[in-house]
């Protein structure tokens, strides 16, 4: 169960709280889910209880335990607890997290893409500015991610670098030409749904000197509205930098892959939990639950975040760097230890990487740069 199935089943119960006649407020769009706060318990929490108090006339408590006996009803969760001023904290069955690693194995690099079209035609202008190039590049494949056509309009030709070593898409891989350069629009207004400007924040200086990933970051990672840095920190190979960690996390888990197959067992969703053995216990930093719950969390919400990113792609990019630096800690409890034989448990951990893994590179590739295998 992903945070926004989650979010869905708290609204449900809303619902079904309202035409009870146990609550008299107006059901909001959504509701926030997240990993539980100090003081928390389980899987995630919400403070929806809290939101909904003042309309509602009853203290956020007396609200929370209404809405804890309806969501008490849903098969997939298996306690819902009352804490503090009236968070609602949910634990899930245990396959539930087991289903999100399956189904993000499942579609891979395309976890978190639209099915099918969304009938949804954009027209993208922007100058023919290097970030301005790149920005619009990025939310073209996001958006194409999501189902839509795109077509992007210059008001003149960038220069052949920017679109050949920036590896920006000249061609919407299902027909129609992305890159439109020309002075007027050739589109009709009738055939557009979105009509967007991209004018980003322009780049101080040259960015290819950087090479393609490292330019393509530099330009991507900070809001638009933000001046880039144009500088070699993009390029060191150490954890201050933002993009080495994303890049690195996803070497580590193909990695932690090849050396289980060594081994000879694959990865397999599943509990990830264990009692500790001898060898475990020696581990100076076993896995820890809340760990894997936050890294769930956030490959939970990637759909989320494709879908509402569409037009900024540096929350998209903030985004994998949260996925990388919730992954890193984990990695190290997933192969067995000296003649430690693999559990079951390590084979959910491995699935777990392997789904990180997959969450980073889909995420890298919307924003034009490469995930190695090896780094």
């Amino acid at each position: 169960m992903t945070p926004v199935e989650l979010s869905r089943t708290v609204l449900h119960a809303v619902r079904r709280a309202v035409d009870a006649g146990e609550l008299s407020v107006t059901v909001p769009e959504r509701a926030v889910v997240t990993p539980p706060g100090p003081g928390g318990c389980g899987d995630f929490a919400t403070n929806i209880a809290l939101q909904l108090a003042r309309a509602a006339g009853q203290p956020p408590r007396r609200v929370a335990e209404i809405l804890r006996v309806r969501l008490l009803d849903e098969h997939r969760l298996a306690d819902v607890v009352v804490t503090g001023p009236g968070f609602l904290n949910l634990s899930l069955e245990g396959t539930a997290s087991a289903d999100l690693v399956g189904e993000i194995l499942s579609r891979g690099r395309r976890y978190g893409h639209g099915v099918g079209s969304s009938g949804t035609v954009v027209r993208l202008r922007c100058p023919a500015e290097v970030r301005a190039v790149v920005v619009a590049d990025a939310i073209a494949r996001v958006r194409r991610s999501q189902g839509d056509v795109v077509r992007v309009h210059y008001d003149g030709p960038p220069a052949v670098e920017w679109t050949s070593a920036l590896g920006v898409d000249a061609e919407d891989p299902r027909g129609p030409r992305t890159l439109v350069y020309s002075d007027s629009d050739s589109d009709s207004d009738s055939d557009v749904d979105v009509d967007l400007t991209v004018r980003p924040v322009p780049a101080p200086a040259d960015p290819l000197p950087l090479g393609r990933d490292a330019a393509r970051w530099a330009l991507l990672y900070p809001a638009a509205h933000d001046r880039p840095r144009i500088t070699r920190d993009h390029l060191v190979q150490r954890e201050t930098n933002p993009l080495f960690r994303v890049r690195y996390a996803h070497a580590r888990t193909r990695a932690l892959l090849r050396n289980a197959a060594d081994l000879g067992f694959r990865p397999e969703p599943g509990p990830v939990r264990e009692t500790p053995g001898p060898l475990r216990e020696k581990t100076p930093d076993p896995p820890r639950e809340t760990d894997a719950t936050a890294l769930l969390a956030l490959l939970g919400d990637h759909p989320r975040v494709l879908a509402t990113a569409q037009d900024t792609p540096d929350r998209l990019a903030r985004h994998l760097v949260a996925v990388a630096d919730a992954t890193l800690p984990l990695l190290p409890a997933v192969l067995p230890l000296g003649e430690e034989k693999p559990s079951a448990a390590h084979r959910a951990r491995l699935a777990l990487a392997e789904a990180a893994g997959a969450v980073l590179a889909g995420g890298l590739s919307l924003l034009g740069i490469d995930a190695p295998h090896h780094l």
